[in-house]
């Protein structure tokens, strides 16, 4: 399975800015991100200390559903 960051990497680079590139872009200049992480909770967790803006934890939680959906077919 890979991580969450390597799903969240098709994010970047997209024209439109919106809030899933802007939590791509934030993970990618993250140096302390977990970037191994599969983890719901060990993820969660580390965007509840380091909260990149307001609505970051809402889109999280969508993206994660996704890439579950995606890695567990």
């Amino acid at each position: 399975m890979r991580s969450f960051y390597h799903y969240m990497m098709r994010y970047r680079g997209n024209k439109q800015a919106d809030d899933e590139k802007q939590l791509a872009d934030w993970m990618f200049e993250d140096h302390s991100f977990p970037k191994q992480a599969t983890s719901y909770h060990e993820l969660s967790s580390y965007l509840e200390w380091n909260i990149p803006f307001t609505n970051a934890l809402a889109v999280f939680d969508r993206l994660y559903d996704a890439y579950q959906i995606e890695e567990n077919g």
